[in-house]
């Protein structure tokens, strides 16, 4: 009997599809999905610009892949930490498939056409600031959470605007949200915006094969 292949992953809909993503990319069969909630999922309170580049986002299943609970993870490759755990590695990261920011927004104004003081939901530091350099007038507020649960944000906190990864919404089939791909001079995304990273064990040479296509 072929031995089923564990992948770990969060549980929010846009990693589930990264998760699909990657087993069509790479042909893999008999593939058992597992869902973990790390701490970026249980903790909503701490802004992100405060986590960025720790394992905020992947602990509990770098964890799990370190205890053999699975074979490989699946992330977003811009949710990596600097420096992964002793015993785990990189297997892949995907070419990204959108590296752009994109905006939701009231009446599907862009960027430019938004209102004075317009309210703008963001998480990472790196919009926040690129933001205020470009209209100091914005309010930024946080918001955390998957996409779904930010697009409700964007709608019950009465906000102008919503800045999220344009590769999230083209992954969930929400493409029809975005009001602006905003410009690169504007916003420069994070390097790894759009790809997928696949971790493996440092040993696991078995699994390593899989990924070598």
């Amino acid at each position: 009997m072929e031995k089923r292949i564990r992948v770990g992953t969060r549980a929010s809909p846009l990693a589930l599809k990264q998760v699909d993503e990657i087993i069509k990319l790479f042909r893999l069969k008999n593939i058992e999905i597992k869902t973990y909630n790390t701490t970026g999922d249980i903790n909503r309170k701490t802004p992100i610009s405060e986590i960025e580049r720790t394992d905020f986002f992947t602990d509990t299943i770098d964890s799990a892949l370190l205890k053999d609970r699975i074979d490989f993870a699946v992330h977003s490759a811009k949710d990596l930490p600097d420096e992964l755990s002793d015993g785990l590695k990189i297997a892949v990261i995907t070419k990204s498939i959108d590296s752009s920011d994109a905006i939701v927004s009231k009446n599907n104004l862009k960027l430019k056409e938004l209102p004075l003081n317009a309210k703008i939901g963001a998480s990472s530091k790196r919009r926040k600031q690129q933001l205020k350099k470009y209209r100091p007038d914005f309010e930024i507020i946080d918001i955390r959470g998957n996409i779904d649960e930010r697009l409700k944000k964007f709608e019950d906190y009465d906000l102008d605007g919503l800045i999220v990864a344009t590769c999230a919404l083209i992954r969930l089939g929400l493409e029809k949200k975005i009001a602006e791909v905003i410009p690169l001079e504007i916003l420069k995304p994070h390097p790894l915006q759009g790809s997928l990273a696949v971790v493996i064990r440092e040993d696991d040479y078995e699994t390593e094969k899989l990924f070598k296509k």
